[in-house]
């Protein structure tokens, strides 16, 4: 039975005083509880001691879920970690109300959290190694099976898909255009700024040209671009493919005898490959220009005199060694955004975790294999 003029549930004896305010008593080892348990009365009710052993519901009038909460509460304080006191005098109905309220009750605090052996942390740690282990084997198996893929095409070319391949070209190169020549141009000004600050120093200035051109030329200007696009398009890629695993839509192309990985990961990695070096050449000449324009403007270095000491001074394999790069940058990004993008489960919590996890590990691996090539072209002298 529910009180017509509020919308918390009231569950009646039937057999109490109606309108009587609720009281708690402590009689021959009960506690014994009166009156009306809602929710704009219960605060009234003083403490208990904790000396009894039963609870009496016999004389509760009315109950809604507050005062079925003040009973379970009282009932968990009253057992101290021990069983629990029966309850008694209460109808079907506030029976089944308490245990409404008792199975959406918060857990009780447990104590202080299990201390960590040292076993444990050697556990967690092999734990780890073995996921870490896993996932590098099963990217190193999607490399294979991408370069597999893309040299079927070299067999049988009409097996190409060039539309979506121009498709994604556009979406990974043309337009992401913008956002790379800005940030490109913003780090060529800041390091003609900060080198000339600290060159000044020396009465060095004039190697502030050298300074840009290598820095832009052989590493900034590749990487960032990189990480550009392992934010912007490797992201894409998991979330594009992610979305088609959660509405089955790669179940259904294997049911129809097609590849995924030749449907969606080839035309994406083959995208990467062939529009990053160009991502990183008008990073290179954004940087150079940003560098030029605050040289002259910090240091009263003309365009011109600029231009005649870039090329006089540079050597040409500070640009190869970074456009040397970008096709294995692209490889790295668009196998593990793809890789991400297929381990999709059914449900969007895990769409937006592989998500984040394709993004930090490309840029991680880009950092990684960069920091490789330093040390090979250093080694080999270039």
């Amino acid at each position: 039975m529910v009180d017509q003029g509020d919308d918390t549930p009231r569950v009646p004896s039937g057999d109490g005083a109606a309108d009587a305010p609720p009281s708690v008593t402590l009689e021959d080892g009960r506690i014994v509880l009166s009156g009306r348990l809602l929710i704009d009365t219960i605060a009234t009710l003083p403490p208990v001691d904790s000396g009894a052993e039963a609870i009496d519901m016999a004389q509760v009038s009315h109950m809604d879920t507050a005062g079925a909460w003040y009973i379970v509460d009282l009932q968990r304080r009253m057992a101290g970690g021990a069983a629990e006191p029966p309850i008694r005098g209460e109808s079907e109905k506030q029976k089944q109300l308490i245990e409404v309220v008792r199975a959406n009750m918060p857990p009780e605090d447990t104590g202080a959290a299990k201390r960590v052996s040292l076993t444990d942390s050697i556990e967690a740690l092999g734990r780890r190694t073995a996921a870490t282990a896993k996932i590098a084997v099963e990217l190193i198996a999607a490399l294979g099976q991408v370069i597999a893929a893309i040299g079927s095409l070299a067999i049988r070319p009409r097996r190409l898909r060039l539309t979506s391949l121009v498709h994604h070209m556009q979406e990974v190169g043309w337009n992401a255009i913008p956002i790379v020549a800005l940030m490109s141009f913003l780090i060529g000004v800041v390091l003609a700024f900060q080198g000339s600050v600290q060159l000044r120093q020396f009465g060095a200035e004039v190697f502030v040209v050298d300074l840009i051109a290598i820095s832009v030329l052989r590493e900034l200007g590749i990487l960032l671009t990189a990480i550009i696009v392992a934010g912007r398009s490797g992201s894409a890629y998991t979330a594009a493919i992610g979305s088609m695993k959660m509405r089955e839509e790669v179940d259904a192309m294997r049911t129809l005898g097609l590849d995924p990985v030749d449907i969606l990961v080839v035309p994406r990695v083959l995208a990467l490959v062939l529009m990053l070096p160009v991502l990183g050449l008008f990073a290179d000449l954004s940087g150079l220009i940003g560098g030029a324009m605050m040289s002259w403007i910090e240091l009263g270095v003309s365009p011109a005199v600029f231009q005649a000491r870039l090329v006089s001074n540079t050597d040409v394999w500070h640009f190869l060694v970074g456009m040397v790069k970008a096709p294995f940058f692209a490889l790295i990004i668009g196998i593990i955004g793809c890789y991400e993008g297929l381990k999709v489960g059914g449900n969007a919590e895990s769409l937006g975790r592989l998500t984040s996890t394709s993004v930090v590990l490309s840029i991680f691996m880009v950092i990684v294999a960069d920091a490789i090539f330093s040390v090979f072209f250093a080694l080999i002298g270039i």
